[in-house]
């Protein structure tokens, strides 16, 4: 157990430090990035997570329950419907707001915009943390450098897209009138889930291991909610956009060859 949570914790580690690389660019940029940029961004983050969803959480899934004998379907379909039904419940209980939208989602709050600015980030973040936290658990399960390749491989294209993620969050909060250090912080913190959910999601797995198909397709329909719910609409920001709908394929084709070459 202590292996698996070590290795969760770099992957994660590696991938908040990503989003913290990218919330640093408000240093350097003072104006909010242009449209078409965060089209790209925000389209290829979709491209990653929809990858990393079929072949780094759900084709494992499948993989695992036939070799316990139980149909794959089951447990691929029932999993990716609770992780939905997850992000569904958090999307609807905590208050949040998304960039360039006119009104909060959630419930009713008194909170300051800026905050709710980063929790719409945060909740992005939860599934690709517990992904990459079930990814490495299997790995420990099976044990083996190919098994470790292949969760490195998840760590490491949702760590690749966390950078645009950490400055798409990070610069407009400086819009917002922020500090450049407070815009910083909070860009950054925003991604501080991924290790905390990734560790306790080995900790959860290391207890009920034969639920893992279960919790790896609860994991990529969490981040598929995220992806058909917000991502993919706002690469588009309202309108059909080549250069989103381009961002998506450049992210799927990245993710799918970093799990074929080293997973």
């Amino acid at each position: 157990m202590g292996q698996q949570v070590v290795w969760s914790a770099a992957g994660t580690g590696f991938t908040f430090l990503m989003t913290t690389l990218g919330a640093a660019l408000v240093f350097f940029f003072k104006k909010a990035i242009s449209v078409n940029v965060q089209r790209a961004f925000l389209g290829f983050a979709a491209g990653v997570m929809v990858a990393a969803s079929v072949w780094g959480l759900l084709t494992p899934a499948m993989e695992e329950a036939e070799a316990s004998g139980t149909p794959g379907w089951l447990p691929a379909a029932g999993g990716f419907l609770l992780g939905i039904a997850f992000l569904m419940a958090l999307d609807y209980v905590l208050p949040h707001l998304h960039v360039d939208a006119a009104a909060p989602e959630g419930q009713p709050s008194s909170w300051r915009r800026t905050t709710l600015l980063v929790l719409a980030v945060t909740l992005h973040n939860i599934p690709e943390g517990m992904a990459v936290g079930f990814s490495f658990a299997l790995a420990a399960q099976h044990g083996g450098e190919e098994a470790y390749a292949g969760a490195v491989a998840l760590a490491l294209g949702i760590g690749i897209q966390n950078f645009p993620e950490g400055a798409a969050i990070a610069l407009p909060l400086r819009r917002e009138g922020l500090p450049a250090w407070k815009s910083f912080l909070y860009g950054s913190l925003s991604g501080i889930v991924e290790p905390i959910f990734g560790v306790l999601a080995v900790l959860v797995a290391g207890s009920i291991q034969p639920l893992m198909p279960w919790l790896l397709a609860f994991a990529a329909g969490s981040m598929m909610y995220v992806v058909v719910e917000e991502l993919i609409p706002e690469a588009h920001l309202g309108e059909h956009s080549h250069i989103g709908t381009l961002g998506v394929m450049a992210g799927f084709v990245l993710m799918m060859v970093l799990d074929v070459a080293l997973g």
